[in-house]
C-alpha cells in the first residue's frame, strides 16, 4: 500500500487541481506582523498610533516556519484572500504515503478557495524516513497552534478552522479532527493553544489500519512507523467522539490503493457516534475521486458545490 500510495500520491491531489479554474501570480515576501500599540495615559490623553493596516491582500508567501523540530523549521505556504478578514481558514494537509509529496500541490486549490473569502494554508511536515510516525501527526497539529498564537498577524479567524487532506494527507486531517492532547500529540510549541479544529475534509482517507490493503506492504509501513503494535492508536476510527467536528468524506468506488471501506467505515463510525458526517462516493473513479473526461458522478462541479456547501456550513460566523 505505502509503495502504491506514494506513485499515485499526484493523483488523488488531481481533485483538489482541477477544482481550480484560474491561477494568479503569487509572489514570495514574508509576512509583516502588524504592531498595534496605544499610548498609556489618562482618559484625556492622544491616542497612540492605530494597528498597522494589513497589507497582504491577494498575496502568496511561501516557505513561512511554524514550528521546529531540533531547530529545523516546518514551512507553510500561505495564501490570503483580496479583501476582508477575519477569515476563516483551511489548513491543507498533502499526500504521498507518509514519505513524500509537497505543499505545493495545493497551488490551485488555494487560489480558488480564497477567492472565495478563504485563508489557506497549505502545510509541509516531517516524512519518512526523517522521522516516524507519530511525528506527521505531531507537525500538524503544532501548525494549527502555530496559526491560532498568529491569528492577527495571519487576518485568520481562530474559531474558524477547517483541515482538507487527501490519501495520507486525508488519514492525518481524519487524525487531527479525532483526537485532542490527552493522545499525547500535541507536543512542541504553542502549546497555551488548542489543535482541534471546526470541520474536516477527508480524501480517499486512511481510517482503519487493522483493515486489509490489496497492496500492503509491511516492510515500508514499519519503515513509517507503524506496526501492529500501533495500528489501532494510529486510526482515526480509534479516536471518535461525539465533540468532533463535521466530517465530510469523498472517495472513489473503484480506488485499489486505499479501498472504499475505508471512508465507509469511519463514516458509520461518525454517524453512530452522532458526528455530523457527508460521505459523497464518486462512480467510475480510482484514487483519484475525479478525472478528466470520464464517466465519473457526481461530477466536478456537483462535487466542488458539496465541499463549498460543507464549508459553508461549518465554518459560518
Amino acid at each position: 500500500m505505502i509503495k502504491t500510495l506514494y506513485r499515485v500520491h499526484t493523483r488523488v491531489s488531481f481533485l483538489i487541481t482541477i477544482l481550480a479554474f484560474f491561477i494568479v501570480s503569487c509572489s514570495a515576501e514574508q509576512p509583516a506582523t502588524p504592531q498595534p500599540t496605544r499610548t498609556p495615559g489618562p482618559p484625556t490623553a492622544t491616542p497612540g498610533p492605530s494597528p498597522a493596516p494589513f497589507n497582504l491582500y491577494g498575496e502568496t508567501v511561501v516557505d513561512v516556519p511554524y514550528c521546529s523540530v531540533d531547530t529545523l523549521s516546518q514551512t507553510m505556504d500561505v495564501y490570503f484572500p483580496e479583501s476582508g478578514g477575519p477569515w476563516p481558514a483551511l489548513v491543507y494537509v498533502h499526500g504521498g504515503s507518509w514519505m513524500g509529496g509537497d505543499k505545493s500541490e495545493a497551488v490551485l486549490f488555494a487560489e480558488r478557495m480564497k477567492a472565495q473569502g478563504y485563508l489557506v494554508v497549505s502545510i509541509n511536515y516531517r516524512l519518512s524516513p526523517t522521522g516516524s510516525f507519530p511525528v506527521m501527526i505531531e507537525d500538524v497539529k503544532c501548525a494549527i497552534r502555530s496559526l491560532r498564537a498568529n491569528a492577527a498577524q495571519f487576518n485568520l479567524a481562530p474559531d474558524r478552522i477547517a483541515a482538507v487532506g487527501t490519501s495520507a494527507g486525508g488519514h492525518l486531517v481524519s487524525l487531527l479532527g479525532t483526537t485532542d492532547a490527552s493522545v499525547g500529540w500535541d507536543v512542541g510549541e504553542y502549546l497555551d493553544q488548542s489543535s482541534r479544529v471546526q470541520a474536516v475534509i477527508a480524501i480517499a482517507a486512511v481510517t482503519d489500519l487493522t483493515r486489509d490493503f490489496p497492496d500492503l506492504d509491511i516492510e515500508a509501513m514499519r519503515n513509517v512507523g507503524f506496526s501492529e503494535d500501533n495500528f489501532l492508536q494510529a486510526s482515526p476510527v480509534t479516536h471518535v467522539t461525539p465533540d468532533d467536528p463535521p466530517f465530510l468524506l469523498i472517495h472513489g468506488d473503484q480506488d485499489e490503493v486505499v479501498p472504499l471501506e475505508q471512508s465507509k467505515l469511519m463514516y458509520e463510525r461518525l454517524v453512530q457516534t452522532g458526528v455530523p458526517a457527508q460521505l459523497v462516493v464518486v462512480q467510475n473513479a480510482e484514487h483519484a475521486p475525479i478525472e478528466p473526461g470520464g464517466p465519473a458522478t457526481p461530477t466536478l462541479d456537483e462535487i466542488y458545490q458539496m465541499i463549498t456547501d460543507f464549508l459553508a456550513k461549518y465554518l459560518a460566523k
